[in-house]
């Protein structure tokens, strides 16, 4: 007994259900207030998100090169599990004195609604934190209310001569004392999963009307550009079964972020300000920019994350306005140093305004192969700078462009200690034979992909086992800020285990260099090989 009468469980199953239950119906009514005020304050993402930013660089260097684009799934389910652990302990712990039960929902609550509120600084983000820490403890209430041994009239109460307590189950049903009724734990144990359940479904059902193609604007027609892409050469393709396609289409580009949900802005309410050291500060609205002189071009993309032969690379056809006219519209302060890009995950980057301003095809892009920008890649708009990686220049769903300085203005990935400015590296990858593959006896058909954005590959050079290195063919070249195929003929000379090694040189005449590094800080470095397996 404590002050609050008789909330003692009769087991610890029953304590951990009290707390793993209550708190899942207060995130899931959480989650559906989130879903109708701001989707990245649902308590477990504003969590997430926060452990996003604050891990440690090489801890998020371990889990992008361990569950590489499952790595947000992996935390996500990481929370869960810890909140799982935790809840199960206040449950127990609420079973022998109810206040700590109220306690621990509370500070859980205050944990999430302080996490929202720094990612999204509105006191809005708080209120689905608000919410779940009042269902939750509403619920855990009921339960135990529920799990109290009470009299039933009509039947005889005998006691266990070992604990004590009342021989008759609360599970047989609806308990009466004096005169109210208590729901059983039945009722309670159905009860809750159904309201987690029911809000989680709710949120899912508002942000899928919320999010629909016709209510963000995702369903417009895309003007035609006043500079279209050039048509691709023939012979940018080699032909070879197993061979990374030229052009990668929407649904497999490549995705790096820090996004845990990702945003899904209105592009009729939507605008870009930009600011910071221009003579005239301008903000524009979607219809702005579609109504500007658009230009359309084929640019690689790559990540400073892709380990050497890495996935993380693909290659679309952009459509968006220069972003030198658009600064020129603003007028640059000369003593400008950077585009201060800032995106509505809480990511921002820093763009050399120099490298803006050199004339190759950086864009303030809308439109992707044809289409409007998926929503996983930057709608309704994101910066594309062919030449640098994308964690200094691929800003996706801006929400403003700010010209400062570097000892201003310091950007997310910088924060961290990546480097400031990263022009992408020179890289070669073997696509064919994969890691180990058993290929037979005989010619054999090596091939890849080598990128140096910017620079243009001129030379690809190919060495099996310890053997002389021998210049491949190349595909024909579609420009300096494209990726380009390449392949090599072998003929085996017996069965067994041999390995194949790839270098490039740019179109500067600079070969990549041979010493592994890794990603951090600046992109990795070293000649992709491979393994496989000749069996006659």
């Amino acid at each position: 007994m404590d002050g609050d009468g008789d909330t003692r469980a009769p087991s610890y199953v029953w304590g951990c259900a009290v707390g793993v239950l209550s708190a899942a119906a207060g995130i899931g009514v959480a989650h559906a207030v989130a879903a109708l005020t701001i989707p990245a304050a649902s308590p477990v993402l504003a969590v997430g998100s926060i452990a996003v930013d604050s891990a440690p660089t090489p801890l998020k260097e371990w889990a992008v090169r361990t569950f590489g684009t499952a790595d947000k799934p992996v935390l996500v389910g990481g929370i869960a599990l810890a909140l799982l652990l935790v809840t199960t302990i206040v449950g127990v712990l609420a079973t022998r004195r109810r206040w700590l039960g109220i306690v621990g929902m509370v500070a859980l609550g205050a944990i999430a609604g302080a996490a929202a509120v720094a990612r999204t600084p509105s006191a809005l983000a708080a209120l689905p934190a608000l919410v779940a820490a009042t269902v939750g403890s509403t619920s855990l209430l009921l339960m135990l209310r529920a799990s109290r041994p009470v009299p039933d009239p009509g039947e005889g109460v005998g006691e266990s001569a070992a604990s004590g307590w009342p021989a008759r189950s609360p599970l047989a049903g609806p308990n009466v004392r004096s005169g109210r009724f208590l729901p059983g734990r039945r009722g309670v144990l159905l009860g809750a999963p159904a309201l987690a359940a029911a809000g989680f479904g709710a949120g899912a059902l508002i942000a899928a009307l919320r999010t629909s193609d016709e209510a963000v604007g995702r369903d417009q027609v895309l003007p035609e550009p006043s500079s279209p892409a050039p048509a691709l050469p023939d012979g940018i393709e080699l032909g070879i079964a197993g061979a990374t396609p030229f052009v990668t289409s929407n649904a497999d580009f490549y995705r790096v972020d820090i996004a845990l949900s990702t945003p899904r802005l209105d592009a009729g309410s939507w605008t870009l300000p930009i600011d910071g050291m221009v003579a005239t500060p301008i903000t524009l609205s979607y219809k702005d920019i579609l109504e500007m002189p658009l230009v359309e071009r084929w640019i690689t993309l790559s990540c400073v994350s892709n380990p050497v032969g890495g996935p993380y690379v693909s290659t679309a056809r952009w459509l968006g306005v220069p972003l030198a006219d658009l600064l020129e519209r603003a007028g640059v302060d000369p003593a400008a140093e950077q585009i201060f890009a800032r995106g509505a995950d809480g990511f921002t980057c820093s763009v050399p305004l120099d490298v803006a301003l050199d004339g190759r095809d950086a864009l303030l892009a809308v439109g992707m192969n044809g289409d409007q920008l998926p929503f996983a890649h930057g709608f309704p708009a994101r910066l594309i700078v062919p030449g640098l990686f994308g964690f200094v220049s691929a800003a996706k769903w801006l929400t403003g462009l700010t010209l400062t300085t570097y000892d201003d203005d310091v950007a997310y990935w910088t924060e961290r200690g990546w480097a400031t400015d990263a022009p992408a590296l020179t890289q070669t990858r073997v696509d064919v034979p994969g890691p180990l593959e058993r290929v037979p006896a005989g010619e054999l058909e090596i091939t890849g992909m080598a990128w140096a954005q910017h620079r243009g590959v001129a030379k690809v050079e190919v060495r099996i086992d310890d053997g002389d290195w021998e210049e491949a063919e190349l595909a024909t070249d579609a420009g300096v800020d494209l990726w380009r195929s390449w392949s090599h003929r072998w003929a085996s000379t017996g069965s067994g285990r041999h390995d194949v090694q790839v270098r490039s040189t740019d179109g500067t005449g600079q070969m990549q260099p041979e010493d592994r590094t890794e990603p951090f800080p600046d992109g990795a470095r070293g000649w992709h090989s491979v393994a496989f397996l000749v069996e006659d």
